[in-house]
């Protein structure tokens, strides 16, 4: 059984790649890299997977769009016996500034239609969320086009600093240590 499960939120395709919406994705193939992992594509979860740490971390990424990540997270749940509380989502945030990340511990959806999504198909908030600052547009009616843009570069300079901040966290986060995560990200 697996003791914790990262997910990274994003929509599939190529022309979805570096755009804001899919930043959680997109830092979960790329620590993945960094492990020397290769996903495997699991039509049965909607997903593309692997694991780590001695078969004890599972990664995936949703192959489904963004408004359906609770698809492939349920059926992650049911099929690999997962309690919810190990489940962590890496996913964008409107309400952070392009560069900041927070590590949330349960709570609500924000708004974020993947999570929103999640906790409709599995009854549940109880997991835990690395939120990626990609910030806002200023007007409600832009977000949807906001979400599926790239990066300027001055805000994807920042992104790319967070990211190296938080490869700084990531082993006390594959350990559970949440409090010293969010206190390391939390004063950068």
């Amino acid at each position: 059984m697996y003791d914790l499960c990262l997910i990274g939120l994003g929509n599939p395709g190529s022309k979805y790649d570096q755009t804001k919406h899919n930043v959680g994705k997109d830092w979960l193939i790329k620590l993945a890299d960094s492990y020397s992992l290769v996903f495997e594509e699991k039509k049965r979860y909607e997903a593309s997977i692997t694991s780590s740490h001695q078969n004890k971390i599972l990664w995936v990424i949703p192959d489904n769009y963004m408004n359906n990540s609770g698809i492939t997270v349920s059926k992650i749940i049911k099929n690999k016996n997962l309690d919810v509380k190990n489940i962590i989502v890496f996913h964008d945030d409107l309400d952070l500034n392009p560069g900041d990340v927070r590590f949330k511990v349960d709570g609500g959806h924000g708004g974020h239609n993947g999570l929103k999504d999640i906790f409709h198909r599995t009854s549940s908030r109880g997991f835990s969320r690395v939120r990626i600052g990609i910030g806002h547009p200023g007007m409600k009616s832009e977000v949807n086009t906001w979400v599926l843009n790239k990066f300027n570069p001055t805000d994807r300079d920042r992104v790319e600093k967070s990211y190296l901040n938080f490869l700084d966290v990531f082993d006390d986060i594959c350990n559970k240590k949440y409090a010293e995560a969010q206190k390391k990200l939390h004063t950068n």
